[in-house]
């Protein structure tokens, strides 16, 4: 990616993120256990700028299926604060080609227990499809980068954490060709295109933590830093 690309995916990002439905919207996420929402009867009272959606998760407690619902304000406090994505320069160096390895089967059969950010120390499995190995400034990596909708995410976290990004860690999609997903092959990992979670942006939303393997004893000094807003706007208080 050049620098000119990049400037236009720091674009596409800020444009994203004040969507209708972007991670600056979010403004309610409530859970109803094993019996889902009534979504249309709370479409029926939102107001012209809301949009209600379902989601679902398993529970940590009993395994089973638990239902919820999300509202997003396209006129929230967070997007009328909003003023930008604080960020590092584009830094060719930090683009960096590791080699992506699949478990055996059909991608599906390895997780990984990720601890969330709101859930007071406990785990969910995350299918993890295979093993990013990398080397960056010499020291050798297996990464662990779980299956997001068919794309790997990788959730890192580094030496600029808490002082100069974003505390509890970053994200970054880690693209494979299409054609080839499940086999082994090489990857790109641009860090340039390294981006604060969506918790970064609303508290309602709840985000993997970096397992071990995935902490870096350095400054990995590319990619988005911190959400700015104006006025002291903070988001555990919208």
């Amino acid at each position: 990616m050049s620098a000119s690309a990049h400037a236009l995916w720091r674009d596409q990002r800020a444009r994203t993120v004040t969507a209708a439905t972007g991670n600056l919207a979010l403004v309610e996420t409530r859970w109803s256990g094993a019996t889902r929402p009534d979504v249309d009867a709370e479409r029926a009272v939102a107001g012209p700028t809301v949009t209600v959606t379902e989601l679902s998760r398993t529970s940590i407690d009993t395994g089973e299926p638990e239902y919820g619902l999300r509202r997003w304000d396209a006129n929230s406090a967070a997007i009328r604060a909003f003023e930008h994505i604080d960020a590092f320069g584009y830094d060719p160096d930090w683009v960096i080609e590791g080699r992506f390895t699949p478990v055996e089967g059909d991608g599906s059969a390895r997780t990984v227990p990720f601890e969330h950010i709101r859930d007071n120390g406990g785990t969910r499995d995350l299918v993890v499809p295979g093993d990013i190995h990398v080397t960056i400034r010499g020291e050798e990596f297996t990464l662990a980068a779980f299956d997001d909708g068919g794309t790997l995410l990788l959730v890192f976290a580094d030496a600029t954490n808490g002082s100069e990004t974003y505390g509890p860690g970053r994200f970054l999609f880690v693209p494979r060709d299409a054609d080839a997903a499940g086999d082994a092959g090489t990857v790109v990992l641009d860090f340039n295109r390294a981006f604060v979670p969506p918790c970064g942006f609303s508290a309602q939303f709840n985000c993997p933590l970096p397992p071990a393997s995935n902490r870096f004893p350095f400054r990995v000094p590319a990619g988005e830093k911190n959400v700015v807003f104006r006025d002291g706007f903070d988001i555990s208080a919208a």
